[in-house]
């Protein structure tokens, strides 16, 4: 009988080798393996849902150590920023990663860094006081005019300070909005123009710096006098009404009050007298200076605030008429500087409804050290800074924190709180009884006035 080489009988067949064995073989492991990991390996819905908890909270862990490993590595890429540049390699800012996904870049972020940092220093106790802040024009609202950005951008910088002067700004900055709006097609002017248009002008100067009272006030009147218009009235004769309404509000309460109030608080001063003052007041500047132009002789001391140094330019200006002046750079040695003067002339910002008085901060102690000496006390202040709604018994409800004055050690609010039994008398633009009221009688003098725009 013949045979093959290897051994195998001739015709028959020739046995696979080892390596077409080996192969072979696994080849039907695929097909049956998940057959044999189903059965004992199969899963209830409880068990894949918790599983799938558990890989999220895994994913979620690691991203959570993967931030954390490169936060304390930003100082130092902070550090190497000139290195980066000089290999020809800038590194990529984050906005322009976040652009990479088709997503706007995040402008949001730096930013609160920023306000965070601000405010880092501030307890907590402190935590409700606002802040006046830049706001980026990449954050400004689309529909913001650009006559109430650049009023806002003004308020934020402390370019306008004094609450007229906000007043005065947002008004005309109003008039520009309402010059350019037109009502869109089935709407009424005095549906949407408060909402749609004016609100987000609001926002935005709100956000720049928080709203003085004469803002608010002003404000409230005006949405009053929008809603007051019928759906049917023609645009044209509503807008020239509501130009002609703001332009009223200017004269009347702002140019008129200013006027009124110096000329009833010159006639409360007496020939010869003492009048001591602190910082630098629009009111009590142009209450000084109309005095001595109906003839009156007395002298002035000038308790200067230690940060704002307005103080300075008032002494220069009263000198300049002809009035001798004391200047005292602070309110150091403030008692008997105080117990030399007959009449303290204060300016406020505001006034509330139990009589309480919101000025610049220092101005409750040389309110409080002139009352002690037996002193006069009058403040000056329009109407339109009244608030007859809300009270005040301290300085943390109603305040501001001075931006510039703010550090990780220490800040400074804007203004403080004096009480009505501090103060002798009020003047405002009112007539009455000389122009000189208790502080108390805020809400009595507006009934008596019974202005329509207040009532």
């Amino acid at each position: 009988m013949a045979t093959e080489s290897n051994g195998a009988p001739a015709g028959a067949p020739a046995p696979q080798d080892a390596k077409t064995s080996s192969a072979s073989a696994p080849a039907k492991t695929p097909a049956a393996a998940p057959a044999a990991a189903a059965n004992p390996e199969k899963l209830t819905p409880a068990q894949l849902k918790a599983k799938a908890k558990a890989e999220k909270a895994a994913r979620r862990a690691k991203v959570i150590e993967t931030k954390a490993a490169v936060a304390p590595a930003t100082p130092a890429k902070e550090a190497g920023k000139g290195k980066g540049k000089q290999d020809g390699q800038p590194p990529q800012s984050k906005q322009h990663r976040g652009s990479m996904s088709g997503r706007r870049p995040s402008i949001g972020g730096p930013l609160i860094e920023k306000e965070k940092d601000a405010r880092s220093g501030i307890p907590e106790c402190f935590s409700h006081v606002p802040m006046a802040k830049r706001v980026q024009l990449s954050q400004t609202h689309k529909d913001v005019d650009p006559a109430v950005m650049v009023a806002g951008q003004q308020m934020a910088a402390f370019a306008i300070k004094d609450s007229i002067s906000r007043l005065e700004a947002t008004l005309l900055a109003f008039k520009k909005v309402i010059e350019s709006y037109e009502t869109p097609k089935g709407n009424s002017l005095s549906r949407h123009l408060v909402p749609h248009v004016l609100n987000p002008q609001i926002e935005y100067l709100t956000e720049c710096r928080p709203m003085c009272f004469a803002m608010g006030n002003a404000i409230r009147l005006l949405k009053t006098k929008i809603n007051s218009f019928d759906i049917n009235d023609p645009e044209d004769e509503t807008k020239e009404e509501l130009l002609e309404w703001i332009d009223t509000m200017i004269n009347e309460r702002i140019k008129l009050a200013e006027y009124l109030i110096a000329r009833n608080a010159a006639g409360l001063i007496e020939e010869g007298e003492k009048v001591l003052t602190y910082g630098r007041h629009r009111l009590v500047e142009k209450t000084l200076l109309k005095a001595k132009e109906i003839g009156k002789t007395f002298d002035v001391t000038i308790i200067d605030d230690p940060y704002e140094r307005g103080g300075q330019t008032l002494a220069k200006t009263l000198r300049q008429a002809g009035i001798n002046v004391l200047y005292s750079p602070n309110l150091g040695g403030l008692r008997p500087k105080v117990a030399g003067a007959t009449n303290v002339i204060l300016g406020g910002e505001a006034i509330f409804a139990n009589g309480s008085l919101n000025a610049a901060s220092g101005t409750a102690d040389v309110a409080m050290a002139g009352q002690n000496a037996g002193a006069k006390v009058t403040v000056l202040c329009e109407t339109i800074n009244f608030d007859r709604e809300r009270v005040s018994v301290d300085a943390l409800t109603y305040n501001e924190i001075d931006p510039e004055r703010n550090t990780a050690e220490c800040f400074r609010l804007l203004y403080d709180n004096t009480q009505d039994k501090y103060i002798s008398g009020v003047v405002t633009e009112f007539e009455s009884g000389g122009g000189n009221s208790p502080a108390q009688a805020i809400l009595a003098l507006l009934r008596m006035r019974e202005d329509p725009q207040i009532a």
